[in-house]
């Protein structure tokens, strides 16, 4: 029995170095040198996808967009239908990642798949809309989850401590200050803690359904209500549109999947293993949000006494009605923990992604960001950068129009990245596009127009303020973030950048590895 453990152990190391000369290899014909060690199994890379989405918490903190664009319509079909769509973008970016599994991700893709002419600007811009998105979603969840502790402290003193947007800023940048410690991590501890992630979100999920099933007795609404029942809170005389402003809940939850593409640097297998991580953290968090959904519908007996609650979230108000003080502070704690996780693996990804772009020398600064450190082998310097700038952006939090137009411009800039290399895919890179072992086929063109048409519709929707008459603390400010962005990355190209910045920079040469007979990389090569 001993010696045939020894040999499947003896097995699977030799499978495991053979994976990774052929990521390697693979990576070397992508133009990269590997520096990380691929300690990201399949199983730990689907955990970090679908953790990154956080679907307890992520539903928790955007309760109120269904609330007031619908009620319970605006609850369950608000985010079942977006979550369609979603799938059509996540498919399409997939297909990307399987083909070209670099922590570089979107802005490479954009790059390779626009005319070669084009390549750095299509680059340039698709890049910076990425960071944009990921270092402000990573103070939009950190910062709610800053909330949700001045939630719980709220209700477990009775309202008497109730903390304003001073001591929420100081809970966020203590909040900061341990992920940067826990995102410095070498890899392998990341890969293994996402292993807890992952259980932690799936069941105190799978608790929630249940409790708000269960506890809530004779207080639930009928099926119809929970189903069909229409409430405009929003201001707009139009219902159409009032509906539509549902769809940001769903929108900023299923942002960061491109995160299997991210750490593929650090994955076995990476060109498999980061689509199914795609597809299945989408899908999962699609679904498992809706059955929470539906539970919180049916649990929900008044929308305008959950919208009139004091409490920071409508979602903490419908657990403390359910569950009463003690069972609701047991379930909110989990959901805390599930959003610090949250926040976490959101910080690794978007340390991942600047390291990336200065790899590319396209920050400020890029020889500091993208220096590796030699004990974790992790760009610890990113992580800390990244923790910096979310601290910073946590100043809007001291204006609740500034802080949601903080989120709204992580989505559309997370969107616009991801659209920028679908189109490129679908249009001048028909030709170009080389395909990893998962691809769409005959169907990436009409997937990825559907996915783009989206991504142009949902853009603009979130552009718009949730009401028709806003006062200054009622605007919607993510143009001005987003068009802030936009005009230094642009104003930057036009004077120095166009100069000098060429797209992704080769660390190494075609020819340092050679490439397993019959391996992906051996294709790429025959292809070129």
């Amino acid at each position: 029995m001993a010696s045939s453990d020894k040999i499947d152990s003896t097995t699977n190391d030799v499978l495991s170095v053979k994976d990774t000369l052929t990521d390697d290899a693979l990576l070397a014909k992508l133009g990269y040198k590997s520096v990380f060690r691929r300690e990201f199994s399949l199983v730990e890379t689907v955990s970090f996808a679908f953790s990154i989405m956080g679907v307890i918490s992520s539903v928790s903190s955007t309760l109120s967009f269904g609330l007031v664009s619908g009620g319970h319509v605006g609850m369950v079909w608000g985010w079942f239908i977006p979550c369609l769509f979603v799938m059509t973008i996540a498919a399409s970016v997939a297909e990307l990642a399987s083909s070209m599994p670099t922590s570089a991700g979107l802005y490479y893709f954009a790059a390779k798949m626009a005319p070669e002419r084009h390549a750095p600007l299509a680059s340039w811009f698709t890049g910076w809309a990425n960071i944009t998105g990921q270092v402000t979603l990573v103070c939009s969840i950190d910062f709610t989850c800053a909330q949700m502790i001045t939630t719980a402290i709220a209700v477990g003193s009775d309202g008497n401590v109730s903390l304003g947007s001073g001591p929420t800023f100081g809970i966020l940048l203590a909040i900061l200050f341990v992920h940067g410690i826990v995102c410095s991590a070498a890899t392998k501890i990341l890969a293994r803690l996402n292993l807890f992630y992952v259980v932690v979100n799936v069941a105190t999920s799978v608790a929630a359904i249940i409790t708000l099933l269960v506890c809530s007795g004779g207080n639930k609404v009928s099926t119809k209500d929970a189903f069909t029942l229409f409430e405009n809170n929003t201001g707009w005389a139009n219902n159409g549109w009032a509906f539509l402003l549902a769809f940001t809940a769903p929108m900023w939850t299923l942002t960061g999947y491109d995160s299997a593409a991210h750490i593929s640097e650090e994955t076995s297998g990476a060109a498999r293993a980061a689509p199914i991580a795609i597809l299945v953290g989408v899908a999962g968090t699609a679904s498992l949000g809706w059955l929470i959904l539906i539970s919180a519908s049916f649990a929900t007996a008044s929308v305008s006494n959950l919208l009139g609650t004091s409490l920071a979230l409508p979602m903490g108000q419908l657990f403390l009605d359910v569950l009463g003080k003690k069972g609701m502070l047991a379930i909110w704690s989990f959901i805390i923990v599930v959003q610090f996780v949250t926040g976490a693996a959101q910080g690794v990804d978007a340390s991942r992604v600047v390291y990336a772009f200065a790899r590319d020398n396209a920050l400020p600064g890029s020889r500091f960001w993208r220096q590796i450190n030699p004990h974790t082998q992790t760009p610890v310097n990113a992580v800390w950068i990244v923790m910096v700038c979310s601290g910073i952006c946590g100043l809007l939090g001291f204006s609740q129009a500034a802080l949601t137009s903080l989120a709204g411009a992580s989505v559309i800039g997370l969107y616009l990245s991801y659209a920028a290399p679908v189109f490129l895919r679908i249009t001048s890179g028909r030709d170009k596009f080389i395909p990893g072992p998962f691809q769409l086929g005959a169907w990436a063109v009409p997937i990825g127009t559907i996915a783009c048409l989206w991504v142009s519709f949902i853009t603009t929707l979130l552009l718009f303020p949730s009401s028709s008459h806003p006062g200054v603390n009622g605007m919607n400010y993510a143009i001005v973030i987003i068009g802030a962005v936009a005009v230094f990355a642009g104003g930057w190209w036009i004077i120095s950048a166009r100069k000098w910045f060429k797209g992704p920079v080769r660390t190494v040469e075609s020819h340092t590895f050679e490439s397993p007979p019959g391996s992906l990389s051996e294709g790429v090569s025959e292809k070129k």
